[in-house]
């Protein structure tokens, strides 16, 4: 007992006030020190003394040739079997005066032909020449097997399954 009472005193006398448990948590921010910024000092640059000139490029100026009789032919001509493409056209020039014409199949199979001027006087003119249609070749049509539709249909036979696999 004696040990008791002398373990109460020691208490006691060690006892205090309870305080929490320490949080071991970031509090607060601190605030920043204030600091002095540096202080800007203006940079002074010497001016150039003199400027270089640009060099100097000489161009050369090539005058484009001028005829003043220009003349040229020109044509092409295309007959396509595969496709029925047929067009052709042929035009040439002398001097200011243009004269061509050109030719084509149309989508119905007629020929279309168009023949035309061009000068200083009159300008350009055209004329339209249409021609009848051309007699199509008579492509057969295809000969179609007719087959006579079943009169019934009959269901698919159904089998049992077999209540175990013997093996």
């Amino acid at each position: 007992m004696q040990f008791v009472v002398l373990a109460a005193l020691v208490a006691v006398a060690r006892g205090g006030v309870v305080s929490a448990p320490a949080v071991l948590a970031p509090g607060a921010p601190l605030a920043a020190r204030a600091y002095a910024a540096p202080a800007l000092a203006a940079r002074a640059y010497a001016a150039p003394v003199a400027y270089a000139a640009a060099p100097a490029i000489a161009k050369t100026v090539v005058a484009d040739e001028y005829d003043p009789n220009p003349q040229y032919n020109y044509a092409y001509d295309v007959q396509d079997a595969l496709t029925g493409d047929s067009k052709n056209q042929h035009e040439t020039r002398s001097g200011d005066v243009v004269q061509g014409s050109y030719s084509l199949t149309e989508p119905d199979g007629s020929r279309r032909t168009v023949e035309y001027t061009a000068d200083p006087v009159n300008g350009f003119n055209a004329v339209v020449h249409k021609e009848p249609l051309v007699a199509k070749a008579v492509v057969a049509a295809p000969a179609i097997a007719k087959v006579a539709a079943p009169l019934a249909y009959a269901a698919p036979a159904l089998h049992a399954a077999p209540l175990a696999y013997h093996g």
